[in-house]
């Protein structure tokens, strides 16, 4: 799109549509940029949230291919961490955090599956899934984060949040495996 083209609004409305259009807060982003800084302020604060979280994950879990399986996700976490600080210092910004709802809501959920199991292979089965719902969501938001470093020509940025993105898929495939290898068959007899 040139500069002097407007994007086209849909003019044709209905009056339930209408009702349902939020109006941006104070701070909101005007920009990609903007956007894209605001989302990496968001997973910044997952991330680190996370390497608090994994450790309690990891204790509760009793097969020890999960809790090996998360503890060697933790060190990539801790990696991931300051790959997002080069990404903010490639940006000419300082690393921080803003509390991501969508992440605080999954270790919510997790917590929730702790408290509602027994210790054991169903714990277990619980744990890989509040994990495989963390790693999809982390997913999602490094291959948004990744496209929209492209889209801003910050090519050295996308390098890194695609590597994250190809770790935390990784980190999926291998809770996966040990789901249906071992886990989710013993928590089934």
């Amino acid at each position: 799109m040139k500069n002097s083209e407007k994007p086209t609004v849909n003019k044709v409305a209905t009056k339930e549509t209408k009702n349902n259009i939020v109006p941006p807060s104070a701070d909101a982003a005007a920009n990609l940029k903007e956007l894209f800084i605001d989302n990496l302020k968001d997973i910044y604060w997952a991330e680190n949230t996370l390497v608090n979280t994994l450790p309690k994950m990891a204790a509760n879990a009793t097969s020890t291919n999960l809790s090996s399986t998360i503890l060697e996700h933790l060190s990539q976490t801790e990696n991931q961490i300051a790959r997002l600080e080069k990404v903010f210092e490639l940006l000419g910004e300082k690393p921080e955090g803003k509390k991501c709802e969508a992440m605080a809501g999954l270790l919510k959920e997790g917590d929730s599956i702790l408290e509602s199991t027994e210790p054991g292979p169903v714990r277990d089965a619980g744990i890989i899934a509040a994990s495989q719902k963390i790693e999809h969501y982390e997913i999602a938001t490094y291959g948004t984060l990744a496209a929209f470093a492209k889209a801003l020509g910050e090519n050295d940025a996308a390098k890194l949040l695609t590597q994250t993105l190809a770790e935390e898929k990784e980190a999926d495939c291998l809770l996966n495996d040990v789901a249906l290898n071992l886990v989710n068959t013993t928590a089934a007899e």
